[in-house]
């Protein structure tokens, strides 16, 4: 589990800084050019007194730096995701698998839980520390020393709980994702009226080309951002209803193939 957790992390560094490098690249090498070349254009036709309607194209929106770091965060959040999903494919292998080959009619006493549990033994160790196994196992385990049904049923309980509770802390850090890009659209929506409101005094000589440039700022940070937001939400939740059902899954595996066979010792 230790290696499971430092493979983890190594993998979230990695996918930030790999995040940090391609948006920022596709910002300098494509992004704010197009974008500056926009603007450059849409500030000379209003310098010439041309009429026209300005484009709202979507590099001029995204061209900014808050914009930059939501989309950077919203990659780092999605790799994060992606990781955890593959885990949650992975282990729901397992409920296809037959861990415990337990013939139908068959009753499992204390002496047999040993025998049963070579089996999950046998797995390599990168499984064994999969919720299904190491409930199984903790079950066996536990019905060898007491010979208690109840008390095999607590251990199950106990394990699914736990798991539970550690899936649900893991996605603190996109939970925390999900609440800092709109923290961030925020941000550039008062650097954006802060801009606008220095340049005040030109709206009132009668240019207002600065002005609406940072409002432009202002509004556009806080649209992608809530944008990205309800994009990481969604995936948020899709996962997290991926684990509840593996838990869930795992404890009725747990009931239907052992549960039911054991028999307390008269």
């Amino acid at each position: 589990m230790k290696n499971q957790f430092s493979g983890e992390f190594l993998f979230q560094i990695a996918a930030l800084l790999l995040a940090i490098i391609v948006v920022h690249g596709a910002y300098v090498g494509a992004i704010r050019p197009v974008a500056d070349a926009q603007l450059r254009e849409q500030a000379a036709a209003i310098a010439a007194g041309a009429e026209f309607v300005p484009e709202r194209s979507l590099a001029v929106v995204i061209r900014d730096f808050e914009q930059e770091a939501c989309f950077i965060l919203l990659i780092w959040a999605l790799a994060i995701m992606g990781y955890k999903g593959r885990q949650n494919l992975q282990e729901r292998r397992l409920l296809e698998a037959s861990l415990i080959d337990i013939p139908e009619g068959t009753s499992v006493l204390p002496p047999d839980a040993r025998e049963y549990s070579r089996s999950i033994e046998a797995l390599p160790a990168e499984q064994q520390d999969y919720l299904l196994p190491r409930t199984l196992l903790a079950a066996l385990q536990r019905f060898a020393t007491t010979g208690s049904i109840q008390a095999v049923s607590d251990t199950i309980r106990e394990q699914v709980e736990v798991e539970s509770d550690r899936l649900d802390s893991e996605m603190s850090m996109v939970r925390y994702i999900a609440w800092a890009i709109p923290s961030i659209g925020f941000i550039g929506t008062v650097r954006g009226i802060g801009d606008a409101l220095g340049q005040a005094y030109e709206a009132v000589e009668g240019d207002i080309s600065g002005v609406t440039a940072s409002l432009g700022v202002a509004f556009n940070s806080t649209f992608v951002a809530l944008v990205l937001s309800i994009i990481i939400m969604f995936c948020l939740h899709q996962l997290q209803l991926a684990q509840e059902r593996l838990v869930l899954d795992a404890q009725r595996y747990a009931d239907k193939r052992l549960m039911r066979h054991l028999v307390a010792p008269d």
